[in-house]
């Protein structure tokens, strides 16, 4: 009996070791060190996210906009929630970042599309489950990177890190969201920036198709042309299918 007391006394003091480690790796120096370098990556990286969520439900009725913006930002946070968990796998794996490159490629001409026809028939060109359907989509696409840049900044406080992960992604839902009102008012004012939305989704898939594990390397030294031509060639796709769409009507 003696034993088994003196075993047990010792597994809950080194579960107290530990549970102090971590207690103590909260709220210091390092910690709120690694929490603003967090807030700053969510500052420059949810740009794009937001613009997405903006573009996706500007066509939407003007009463469903908040909707789809509160329900895509929310699903764009668990969507960043679950790639967290297997971001460095998911990353390992060759020709990922080129597909998902190209199929950004295909959201950001769609989404081009989709607002000229909202604009352009006075019909609504999507529906709400349309709309966070793209947004979660593009959201996994564009996060890959995101996500394992937060884990990379969370591991300078190892023993604290999914603390300042998770306050990392709290911290960014409502950046998303409020970007992506801001992003929607403009565009009512503004449509014409609905291109440049789509310039940064075209000029965001390039660059995760130029570095890919595997094609990447070959396209290293063209890495600039390629940003251009692609993105050019987006803007110049959606110009002319939109136009086209208006002579018809």
């Amino acid at each position: 009996m003696g034993f088994f007391r003196e075993t047990g006394s010792f597994y809950i003091d080194r579960n107290k070791e530990r549970s102090d480690e971590t207690v103590e790796g909260i709220f210091t120096a390092p910690w709120f060190a690694a929490l603003g370098s967090i807030l700053l990556l969510d500052l420059i990286l949810s740009g794009d996210n937001a613009i997405v969520i903006a573009m996706a439900c500007k066509s939407l009725p003007e009463h469903e906009r908040l909707k789809g913006v509160v329900i895509g930002g929310a699903g764009a946070v668990i969507v960043r929630v679950c790639l967290t968990l297997f971001a460095t796998e998911l990353l390992g794996l060759p020709y990922l970042q080129f597909i998902g490159g190209a199929l950004l490629v295909y959201i950001a001409v769609k989404l081009l599309v989709d607002n000229s026809e909202d604009e352009g028939s006075g019909k609504q060109a999507t529906t709400l489950f349309a709309a966070v359907r793209t947004i979660m989509i593009a959201d996994f696409i564009m996060s890959l990177d995101n996500v394992l840049a937060l884990a990379g900044v969370a591991n300078m406080v190892p023993e604290s890190k999914w603390s300042l992960i998770i306050c990392g992604l709290m911290i960014s839902l409502p950046i998303v969201l409020c970007g992506a009102q801001v992003f929607l008012l403009i565009m009512k004012k503004l449509p014409w920036l609905i291109y440049l939305g789509g310039a940064i989704l075209a000029y965001t898939a390039a660059e995760m198709m130029t570095m890919d594990k595997v094609i990447g390397v070959y396209l290293e030294d063209w890495s600039l042309i390629i940003k251009v031509v692609l993105v050019v060639a987006v803007l110049s796709f959606g110009w002319f299918k939109n136009h086209s769409m208006c002579k018809c009507q």
